[in-house]
């Protein structure tokens, strides 16, 4: 893999690593020398690919399923982590679920729904990684926030709101855990090229970041890879904006 190898010894969870973001975030920490546990909550096909790559390139990974919203799959989640690779180093709570619904047709289920998966998942799969990271001697939790819950945007109240809530679980673990040396921070992408199933968000519709270009996976990867480093050590309870200066608060 790498020649750096900074993340030599370590080992990582990608929830939502499938494809896109989360896929590229899994290879940029096993280029660095981690561990990878791939994670989906039902793509296992597309999980089981990305394990493989990393393997084919001489890195260490394992897939499996996970419905990180659900408290006993996310700590199923984190015991097979333990299982695989024998200890925990670096979390990176990524697995989300972005819809378009108006605010007068939003039910209460979808509402759960989202913040289920991306801010309850981050809450589940912290609270239950903690021992082990604290055990490691220090390590790194990274939540993957996005644009639109700085910006706002119409017809994502859920989306947002589960998003924002990200940086404040990032500010108060940041607190929590500092006296153990995990760091806990956020970032947040700007627009991504991804393959997506759907249509293109309506807030994405017409956009370009003063750069001139939307961002790659592997750029927001490259950010994630730097916070879970030897580098990173002194940074702690920030929101990190990738975004290519499309939002600059």
């Amino acid at each position: 893999m790498s020649v750096d190898n900074e993340l030599a010894g370590r080992v990582a969870i990608v929830t939502g690593s499938a494809r896109n973001i989360g896929r590229a975030i899994a290879m940029s920490l096993a280029e660095g020398g981690a561990a990878v546990l791939v994670s989906a909550k039902r793509a296992q096909a597309e999980a089981d690919a990305v394990a493989q790559e990393i393997r084919a390139r001489g890195g260490r990974a394992a897939a499996t399923l996970a419905d990180v919203g659900d408290p006993a799959s996310a700590a199923s989640l984190i015991d097979s982590a333990i299982g695989e690779f024998g200890r925990l180093d670096i979390l990176v709570n990524n697995a989300s679920v972005r819809r378009e619904t108006d605010l007068a047709t939003l039910e209460y289920a979808e509402w759960r729904d989202i913040l289920a998966t991306t801010l309850d998942g981050a809450y589940l799969c912290s609270r239950a990684s903690m021992p082990h990271l604290v055990a490691a001697g220090g390590g790194s939790i990274v939540n993957i926030g996005g644009l639109s819950s700085h910006t706002g945007a119409s017809r994502r109240a859920h989306v947002i709101a589960a998003k924002a809530g990200l940086v404040g679980l990032t500010r108060a673990l940041a607190h929590d855990l500092a006296p153990h040396q995990v760091t806990v921070n956020c970032v947040a992408p700007g627009l991504i090229e991804t393959v997506r199933e759907g249509a293109e968000p309506a807030h994405h519709v017409g956009k370009m970041p003063p750069v001139g270009r939307r961002g790659t996976p592997e750029e927001i990867a490259s950010v994630v890879r730097f916070l879970c480093g030897p580098g990173a050590r002194y940074i702690t309870g920030q929101t990190i904006h990738a975004n290519g200066g499309l939002f600059t608060g």
